[in-house]
């Protein structure tokens, strides 16, 4: 069958593609659709054609899945925010899954079973610490539109409120309608800052309070296993993992290259009274080596905590020349987890002993994942 823009077909959703997009096929050829569950037959249009795949926009569910439910947001579909609010809560945990096992296995050849289930959040909607919305000028209806970019990824849809952000966010949502910026693209970050940490406005910190507890005890859970007695916290940020398992080592040290991010993680350990840590302003490639000799390799654990593009190759090749006992890394980008643990791994360097996802992002295709390494003897 030969498919062409505009064309009309009805098509069976067998599998949900990380990304979250169903996957469907006509004879050999993948067809990519949003907002569909696998096992429904929808009726879609054609929006894209490729030699390999084609992409197609859904129009009306013929066959639903059980698993089909109503999305809270009135806005679901057209702001490219969520991506799984028309999918029962607990079955977005196990599609999440088997994404990240499928992923897992394709990019680090990592067997399915060193993937724990997903952790599930307390609060899948109303969790969101920090948003950024865009303004942008809608010349025809001259008008400026305040909200997230579509998922056509061309324009600002136009919200009054963000279902999966905290309340007091869309309180600030509100007062950002009411004094909006001057003219369009501008970007608005609104945050509620963590109760008791300091964290100056552009340092990272992690998105979801609710589950925030569950990561922790994944983290503490795995450094505690590996009975490492040191800590280096590389991209420490505010300091917190150094500071949340300070009580498990006898001494950690946080790396991070923003320095304002640094002072801050020095008054968030004084302000808990721990002793036993310090912080330093450094890239990580220049002190990686010196704290791994101080420390004794051995008897050091080492967390990651990258940016979403992933560890620099210099950081994962230190790593492997150095070889610490444990390498815990935390992402919430799984691809470029899958292929850095793939590197830390060959030639037999690490095992890895397992990987905990967490759903920090409810309703989105995101989740994070915490990986637990160990140095082979």
């Amino acid at each position: 069958m030969s498919l062409k823009l505009g064309d009309k077909i009805n098509l069976t959703i067998h599998d949900l593609a990380f990304g979250g997009e169903g996957v469907g096929r006509v004879d050999e050829l993948v067809i990519f659709v949003p907002f569909v569950i696998p096992g429904e037959t929808v009726e879609v249009e054609i929006t894209e054609v490729k030699k390999n795949f084609a992409r197609a926009k859904l129009l009306r569910v013929l066959t639903p899945s059980p698993e089909r439910v109503a999305p809270e947001c009135g806005y679901f579909g057209a702001c490219g925010g969520c991506q799984y609010q028309h999918i029962d809560y607990a079955a977005q945990l196990q599609f999440k899954h088997k994404q990240i096992a499928d992923l897992f296995e394709r990019i680090g050849k990592i067997p399915a079973d060193k993937i724990s289930p997903v952790m599930g959040c307390p609060q899948p909607y109303g969790y969101r610490n920090r948003i950024m919305i865009r303004s942008q000028w809608n010349g025809p209806a001259k008008k400026l539109e305040i909200g997230f970019i579509r998922t056509d990824n061309k324009f600002v849809e136009d919200i009054t409120e963000c279902k999966i952000a905290e309340p007091a966010l869309n309180e600030q949502i509100t007062h950002v309608r009411a004094n909006p910026p001057p003219k369009g693209g501008i970007k608005v970050v609104l945050r509620v800052q963590p109760e008791n940490w300091e964290v100056p406005r552009d340092s990272f910190f992690q998105n979801n309070f609710f589950l925030l507890p569950k990561l922790v005890e994944t983290v503490r859970t795995f450094l505690q296993a590996s009975g490492a007695r040191h800590l280096i916290d590389l991209y420490c940020g505010v300091g917190f993992f150094g500071i949340e398992t300070a009580g498990v080592v006898d001494s950690f040290v946080g790396v991070e290259y923003d320095k304002l991010a640094i002072a801050a993680a020095r008054q968030n350990a004084a302000s808990r009274n721990i002793h036993n840590g310090e912080f330093v302003a450094a890239k990580v490639e220049e002190v990686l080596p010196e704290l791994l000799r101080k420390f004794s390799a051995e008897k050091t654990a080492v967390i990651l905590d990258p940016p979403r593009k992933g560890c620099w190759p210099e950081t994962l090749e230190l790593l492997r020349q150095t070889k610490p006992a444990q390498v815990i890394y935390v992402s919430c980008h799984p691809a470029t987890m899958a292929r850095d643990l793939n590197i830390l791994c060959a030639d037999g360097v690490f095992e890895l002993a397992q990987v905990q996802p967490l759903d920090m992002f409810p309703q989105t295709q995101h989740v994070e994942c915490v990986a637990d390494l160990r140095r082979r003897n």
